[in-house]
């Protein structure tokens, strides 16, 4: 069942227009393409001709089944409003997809014209914070000339079943301002933890402009790599609590218990300016010289983000000990 998963939340959270920009923060919106949020009077389904499953409850225009379990007084959502919500996901029998109550935070999505069946922007506008909702939506209208990605457990005649409650509903101008506000609280807490790592190492770093602290442990005066270099490099990763994440040095990766039985471990290869490792990666290789080690203090800006990664979590400060092997001249062109 797990490979359908996000098949089905998709639709549910790729329609917000909010996008942020891991690096700067800014806030992207979609223009607006229509004149207000005006969300048309549901019909109650008519039970005559409704599976039992779906009878008594109300239907937007676009088809989705719904029934409002708490309602508050307040405004509703309308076109261009942020709003941040938990939701549950089921199968027709109640197995649960995804929970955003489990993952451990709310999604969040910027409320548009609804385009079809399933993007829940039927539904969303008919909520004021704090209400909750049982939405259905006919399986057989979302697969509908794409039966061959119908998994079985949406047989015929089933729906996809969403329970949803509105935590919060914000002018797009509110959401900047608190998503601003909240990178940089974020911002100033990193700054923190990696001057406190820095100083309870006892390392006397370098900082860049981009926030990047640094430290040539063993400096050299070999060649300095430039960007389409191919450079070979060892590395140790770790979270600022220790925590080792990755090595390509086998001892290390032993000792901290993640030893992969026929992983080669050697030296990496990358071609430096190509983009292919972390931007502080990219920033680093340029301050190493050839045979040269050092110990970088990357910020989560110049590293996984808000996202993270496996086993490193949003908004981690990393700290990676690495060592510049060789580094192999780029071919030059005539």
């Amino acid at each position: 069942m797990k490979k359908y998963i996000f098949y089905f939340i998709a639709p549910l959270l790729t329609v917000s227009a909010l996008t942020v920009n891991a690096q700067t923060g800014a806030v992207k919106k979609r223009p607006a393409t229509a004149k207000s949020g005006a969300v048309k009077k549901p019909a109650v389904v008519k039970k005559s001709i409704t599976p039992a499953e779906v009878a008594g409850m109300l239907k937007t225009s676009k088809g989705s089944f719904y029934k409002i379990y708490t309602a508050n007084p307040g405004p509703k959502a309308k076109i261009s409003d942020v709003i941040t919500f938990n939701f549950i996901q089921k199968t027709g029998k109640d197995s649960v997809l995804f929970s955003s109550y489990t993952a451990g935070h709310p999604a969040q999505a910027q409320i548009q014209p609804s385009r079809g069946l399933g993007d829940m922007m039927d539904v969303f506008p008919l909520l004021a914070v704090k209400d909750s909702a049982l939405v259905k939506i006919p399986a057989d209208s979302i697969f509908k000339g794409h039966e061959e990605a119908r998994p079985p457990f949406f047989p015929k005649g089933s729906f996809l079943t969403f329970i949803l409650k509105m935590e919060k509903i914000q002018s797009i101008n509110e959401a900047m301002a608190e998503r601003n506000a909240a990178m940089e609280k974020q911002k100033q807490a990193e700054v923190a933890a990696a001057n406190e790592y820095v100083t309870s190492h006892g390392l006397k770093t370098t900082s860049t402009s981009s926030g990047l602290q640094y430290v040539i442990t063993a400096p050299t005066d070999k060649y300095k790599p430039v960007n389409g270099d191919t450079v070979l490099v060892n590395y140790t990763g770790k979270l600022l609590n220790g925590k080792v994440f990755d090595s390509s040095i086998e001892a290390n990766a032993k000792a901290a218990g993640l030893d992969q039985p026929g992983r080669p471990y050697e030296p990496i290869s990358v071609v430096v300016g190509e983009g292919r490792v972390i931007p502080g990666w990219e920033e680093a290789l340029l301050l190493m010289n050839e045979g040269s080690k050092a110990t970088f203090i990357i910020p989560s800006g110049l590293a996984y983000g808000e996202r993270g990664s496996g086993a490193i979590p949003p908004n981690s400060t990393l700290a990676f000990d690495m060592e510049l092997v060789k580094v192999k001249p780029a071919k030059k062109t005539n």
